[in-house]
This record gives structure tokens, C-alpha cells and sequence, in this order.
């Protein structure tokens, strides 16, 4: 049996001991950045995750590729139903399992994929607290090394694999023209932008008109990368949190999500991700660029 989940985060010690427990997948979603702005550029952190080490029994969730859609105009736009599937199939995840995501950095990867999982209608999945920093510096196990083989699907039906099999697409996503609403008034909604200044660089276009700035590293401890507790999350988000509505934002739709994740603690059932986030909004406002 699955274990089960009562908050979208848990805790290395809930981690540590459900450990190998049927039908828990542990994902590290961890990704590599280099430079700021526009001139930000991605990569998978797969290598770091064989060689400097990993939650043992995790497999690595491949953001860069294989939970996104490539040829999409912006990075990391989220992959259509049929991809998700076959990405999250591929993980040895079933519609039984529980997942549990990390990565090595403020959590905001691991956010990342927790909100894809649950735009498609999974909900049995939560964020490791304090991430693979946290696990490590507790001395926790490490294994270094690729896994070789994917944890084996539960049988549905006899000598069958269980399949994945995505929900129906749920409105935790904004897009331009949602965003557009808001910024007009036609559609009211808290605009909140979860990038660092110091990730837009120093020269940049400007951001979202009337956007209030929670940036991610204000709502984790800065040792050990776990979210702040309640009463400090109230804080941060004080200004929005009455809000009807309220669309995260970032540079492309990662710390968005650890923001969106950090409201969705304090009970806020009505938040969505703008996807692409300002990547996509530069490149669809051209006063922007040309300010």
C-alpha cells in the first residue's frame, strides 16, 4: 500500500521512513543554471545526480526534456497530456503511487513538477522539504550512481502493467492573455513575482505592471532550503493573500511554483502559474523589449 500524504510537503524524517515502501517514488528534479537575465541558459543535472549523489532509490525527472515541451517557443513550457504520461510511465509511476520530488536546489524544480503533477489530476504527490541539501547535510543514506532499472509497475490486471494515466487538464495554468486581464482590470488577480532580482540580471525589460515581488529565496531558509513556517509564509504573502486570485510569475515558471506551492500550504485553493512566465512576456510585449 501506498503511503499516504497530508500536506504537499514532507519532511526528511516522513521520507527517511517510508523509504522503499510499495508504490513510493522518490523523483529528483533537480536543474542547472548558468547566467542571469536573458542570458539564462538551462541543463540537466543528471550527471550531478549519478555522480555527487542522490536520495537512495530516487530516479531522475528530466525537466529540460522530458517533462516539457522542447520545441516550444519558451523553455520549460509543460508537456501535453500524452507526454506527461509517457514521461511519468517511464519513472515507474502508476495512478497507485505516491511520489515524492526533490531537487538539490530552493525547490523550486521540485514545485515545478509537483504543479505539473497535479494540473493533470494527480494528487497523491508533495515536495521534499529542504530538498536534497537538507536530506544530505543531515547525513542522511546517498547513492551514487545511475539506477539501473525503474521501480516495477503494480499489477492491475494479472501478468499486466499498470498504466499512467493523466486526468483531465485542471486551470492551475495562466497564460499571456489571463495575465493581460489582470493587469487591465477586466479580471482581477494578484500578480506575484517569485524571481530573485539577482536571476533577471542587472538590465532587463520590465516586469508585469502592479506585480508584488515574493521572491523564492524570502520564503526558504537560506541553510537548510526548507520553506519557512507558517507564520513567515503569512508574512511574505500578506499584501495578496485576501486575493480571489492569485498568478505567480518568475523568468520561465520555476520559482513561480515554489511560490504557488507556498500559498497552497497557507490554503489558498484559487492559484495558477504563468507559464513562461516573463520569457514569454517579453517576447509577446514588444514595448517591453523596446524600454
Amino acid at each position: 500500500m501506498a503511503p499516504v500524504l497530508t500536506s504537499p510537503l514532507v519532511s526528511t524524517q516522513w521520507l527517511a521512513d517510508h523509504l522503499g515502501a510499495d508504490e513510493l517514488i522518490v523523483l529528483d528534479a533537480s536543474v542547472h543554471t548558468a547566467g542571469t537575465g536573458l542570458q539564462t541558459t538551462w541543463q540537466t543535472a543528471r550527471d550531478a545526480y549519478e555522480q555527487r549523489g542522490h536520495v537512495p532509490g530516487a530516479r531522475y525527472a528530466d525537466l529540460v526534456e522530458a517533462f516539457s515541451t522542447p520545441d516550444a517557443p519558451v523553455p520549460f513550457t509543460r508537456p501535453d497530456a500524452e507526454r506527461f504520461e509517457s514521461a511519468a510511465g517511464e519513472l515507474g509511476v502508476t495512478n497507485g503511487s505516491t511520489v515524492v520530488v526533490y531537487d538539490d536546489s530552493v525547490g523550486e524544480w521540485s514545485a515545478r513538477l509537483w504543479w505539473i503533477f497535479r494540473s493533470f489530476g494527480f494528487d497523491s504527490v508533495a515536495v521534499l522539504d529542504g530538498g536534497f541539501t537538507k536530506w544530505r547535510d543531515e547525513g542522511r543514506p546517498v547513492r551514487v550512481g545511475a539506477l539501473r532499472t525503474a521501480p516495477a509497475p503494480t499489477s492491475q490486471t494479472a501478468g499486466e502493467p499498470a498504466a499512467f494515466l493523466a486526468g483531465e487538464e485542471r486551470a492551475l495554468w495562466a497564460d499571456h492573455d489571463r495575465v493581460l486581464r489582470a493587469v487591465s482590470g477586466d479580471e482581477p488577480a494578484s500578480l506575484v513575482l517569485a524571481a530573485p532580482e539577482s536571476a533577471l540580471g542587472t538590465e532587463h525589460p520590465p516586469i508585469v505592471p502592479g506585480s508584488t515581488t515574493v521572491p523564492v529565496d524570502a520564503i526558504v531558509d537560506p541553510t537548510t532550503n526548507a520553506f519557512l513556517r507558517r507564520p513567515a509564509l503569512e508574512q511574505a504573502f500578506a499584501s495578496v493573500l485576501d486575493a480571489d486570485e492569485i498568478v505567480t510569475y518568475c523568468g520561465i515558471g520555476s520559482a513561480a511554483c515554489a511560490d504557488a506551492l507556498a500559498l497552497t500550504v497557507l490554503g489558498h485553493d484559487k492559484v495558477r502559474v504563468y507559464d513562461g512566465s516573463l520569457l514569454d512576456w517579453w517576447r509577446r510585449e514588444p514595448e517591453a523589449l523596446a524600454s
